[in-house]
């Protein structure tokens, strides 16, 4: 077979194949993405458990417990410009070793202040890692696997906060306590889970140093030469077993308008995302991030999941609403028995079990999307999942209810494909950041809602689910002002036939 001259880059990346370098890749993404969430989302099993050493109270907690979002909201544009001049790869093994560190040093904090401080750069550090391996996976992939590849890799990080909880559940319950006279401090079981939860960035770390960069990214430069060894490299690894050679002989060249340098400025890289067409989307996927408020409740699901399973094993009535039975712990007088600052261990393996419905049914997403298009299913996803959340606190049954906001937390899952969608719509030069600041978006959105959702879940519960499980269905008709994505992928088949 002879081999073909410039060739578009789609067409070429489709001619590496889907083997086994790709399901390596699928792998890899989806554990650096686990890799992030255990630094960014620690404080939600830490918060509770280290509140009678460190003397927090409700407020001090809630603080805590948005710090990482606000490191997010820092750290995203950062990474996000480094990882679009600098490189997606050497960039996220960057920022995985940085979080890693920082978060070790995290585990001996003597007071609060101490652990809100290095939470904070632990999460400005790992901020980038979630779009940099998003952005990394769906450039190395065929444009035909790219959908099911990108909701495969979300599926496991829909499992992170699982994993996480059985972390907790097997290293909180320790009873050890070693006195640090240096820090005049006592190394225990949340510190020792505060130092596991650094593991993963650091294997990762070492993984994504023997894979290959984006050849996207240096075809997006104008480097085709490199690109094109690297989509040989691909090629060779999926066709290992074959030994299939490579048909590509060069890559038609880059649009001088797409390409960027090293040397882009930052502004060179934003201002495009605020102009026609592009200011367009910016602000509807920013929207739909803002409006995303089911993150928050996720990161107090322990927490309320802890309380219920307290109060059911107590004996509550089985008449109430989810609020009713958070409420009633409220007013009853504490168990003497209850080991204080504890996690209950069938409220883990109920998080465990929302975390393995999440990633079951993004599982389900990731064969019906290429037929029903990612927006469609943001609509579908945004308006049943916020009518379940506005259900809890209609619906007089103790598990009814608590099913039914389980429910809503599954609305988690439109985060995937909010990401697929923005991979999708915009250029190359511009793609991380462009996934990077409608994110920073819906993170102060979420700094907000985490500190509403905390007062709220004593003082006024029926009203937190009210405002954000409405806020978040219609997100549902925002959603509806985007593109139909089946229709992009058919008109960029059509231009490449062309080309």
């Amino acid at each position: 077979m002879s081999k073909t001259w410039n060739v578009p880059f789609e067409d070429a990346l489709d001619k590496t194949g889907f083997g086994l370098y790709s399901l390596i890749y699928v792998v890899m993404a989806g554990f650096a993405i686990i890799a992030f969430a255990c630094i960014t989302y620690s404080t939600t099993y830490i918060v509770p458990t280290s509140a009678c050493e460190l003397d927090t109270n409700i407020a001090e907690q809630g603080i805590i417990a948005a710090t990482p979002i606000v490191g997010l909201m820092i750290g995203a544009p950062f990474w996000g410009y480094i990882g679009d001049t600098r490189g997606r790869r050497s960039t996220l093994i960057l920022s995985l070793l940085a979080a890693a560190l920082i978060n070790l040093i995290t585990s001996i904090s003597v007071n609060w202040v101490m652990l809100l401080a290095f939470q904070l750069l632990a999460t400005i550090a790992s901020a980038g890692q979630f779009m940099l391996a998003m952005t990394l996976l769906s450039e190395n992939i065929p444009m035909a696997k790219r959908n099911l590849s990108v909701l495969l890799v979300t599926s496991l990080f829909l499992l992170a906060n699982g994993v996480m909880a059985m972390l907790a559940l097997a290293i909180i319950p320790l009873s050890f306590s070693l006195y640090l006279p240096a820090l005049g401090i006592y190394w225990n079981s949340w510190r020792t889970l505060q130092a596991v939860y650094s593991i993963p960035s650091i294997i990762m770390a070492i993984f994504f140093y023997f894979l290959t960069e984006s050849p996207k990214f240096f075809y997006a430069r104008g480097q085709e030469e490199k690109a094109l060894e690297i989509l040989k490299v691909i090629h060779r690894r999926n066709q290992w077993r074959v030994k299939e050679e490579y048909q590509v002989k060069s890559l038609l060249k880059e649009d001088k308008k797409e390409i960027v340098s090293q040397r882009a400025s930052a502004k060179d890289q934003i201002v495009p995302l605020f102009k026609a067409p592009l200011l367009k989307y910016t602000v509807i996927m920013t929207t739909l991030l803002v409006l995303e408020g089911v993150g928050s409740m996720q990161i107090w699901f322990p927490t309320i999941a802890n309380q219920f399973m307290q109060m059911m094993e107590a004996g509550a009535p089985m008449n109430m609403t989810l609020c009713a039975v958070l409420r009633a712990g409220l007013e009853t007088a504490p168990d003497p028995d209850l080991v204080p600052c504890s996690l209950n261990s069938t409220a883990m393996l109920i998080v465990l079990a929302s975390c393995a419905l999440q990633s079951s049914i993004n599982l389900l997403i990731a064969l019906v999307v290429n037929k029903l298009g990612r927006r469609n299913l943001v609509i579908i996803g945004t308006a049943f999942c916020g009518v379940c959340g506005i259900l809890v606190n209609l619906v007089p049954n103790t598990i009814a209810s608590a099913t039914l906001y389980i429910l809503f937390l599954q609305g988690f899952l439109v985060v995937g494909l909010y990401t697929a969608i923005g991979v999708a719509i915009f250029p190359t030069h511009l793609r991380t950041l462009a996934i990077a600041l409608p994110l920073t978006g819906g993170r102060v959105g979420t700094v907000i809602s985490i500190q509403v959702l905390n007062y709220l879940r004593d003082v006024n519960c029926e009203a937190g689910f009210y405002i954000f499980a409405t806020l978040f269905a219609s997100s549902a008709i925002v959603a509806s002002f985007l593109p139909d994505d089946r229709r992009l992928s058919e008109e960029k088949t059509e231009t490449s036939t062309k080309l």
